[in-house]
């Protein structure tokens, strides 16, 4: 059952309201809350940081400059310890991932109805803030990497080189026939490990972001005196969720990309 607020269905109870709150506002087709959020976070990156780049100076840095700086090294540390090889597209690549998946993961810092309400008044009923508590967005990101992962290990090895280590590799064998028996077997492992890091990749994100969104949404049912208690010290931890996952993203990916491109 519903009611009726500003023109629009109001959820009446405890379990309407999670229900709500975990809806997407979708077309049938993707879910736009996710697409339009995360894209404007997207250009929010980018604004940033070109910002960062304009203002830059040689003199004494500004705060944006010291923040900017302060990422770029971060993440350079991580690229360099973790990727060997020459590649001009790594570490912004990286940065990128680090800087856009905080940015979606941070969006469960807002108060849970702000959004929703405040957009209920143009007629959008259904709002979900976090594209990363969305599994269809992660895995599109995750998918993203694996067409890296394929590309960066053609552009190391080869098409040919590629191909044969699909069907050479865990497995290594000598004699013909050996070859040809463990072809099938090198195949299925190779794909096997190709496919569990897209997926392990966004399952990960999507979980622990689904579960912060969900206990956010639960806090907010209680009496303002308790939701202050709870909400405050949550939101305190969340900031290391949010921080990590966003690092152990951008990690693995730089540590698949670097498995990738070495031959076995």
């Amino acid at each position: 059952m519903t009611t009726e607020h500003g023109g629009h269905a109001a959820p009446a109870n405890a379990t309407e309201y999670i229900q709500h709150h975990l809806t997407h506002n979708s077309n049938g087709t993707i879910n736009l809350d996710t697409f339009w959020i995360s894209l404007i976070l997207g250009f929010v990156f980018l604004g940033l940081f070109y910002m960062a780049s304009r203002r830059a100076t040689s003199g004494v840095p500004g705060k944006l400059q010291n923040f900017v700086e302060w990422i770029m090294e971060m993440v350079n540390e991580t690229v360099n310890s973790a990727f060997h090889a020459k590649s001009k597209v790594i570490a912004p690549l990286a940065i990128t991932i680090f800087v856009w998946v905080w940015l979606m993961n941070a969006m469960d810092f807002l108060p849970v109805d702000l959004l929703p309400k405040l957009l209920s008044y143009a007629g959008v009923n259904y709002l979900r803030v976090v594209p990363t508590a969305d599994v269809n967005h992660t895995f599109g990101m995750s998918f993203g990497v694996l067409l890296c992962i394929i590309g960066f290990s053609i552009k190391a090895k080869g098409v040919g080189g590629w191909g044969k280590e699909l069907f050479t590799a865990p497995f290594h064998a000598h004699s013909p026939i050996a070859i040809i028996l463990l072809a099938p077997v090198n195949f299925i492992f190779q794909m096997l490990e190709l496919f569990a890091k897209p997926i392990s990749l966004s399952l990960r994100l999507f979980g622990n972001m689904y579960a912060g969104e969900l206990i956010f949404i639960l806090i907010a049912l209680l009496p303002w005196w308790a939701q202050w208690m709870l909400g405050g010290p949550w939101a305190i931890f969340h900031i290391l969720i949010v921080t990590l996952q966003a690092f152990v993203f951008m990690a693995l990916t730089v540590v698949y990309l670097a498995l990738a491109v070495e031959k076995h």
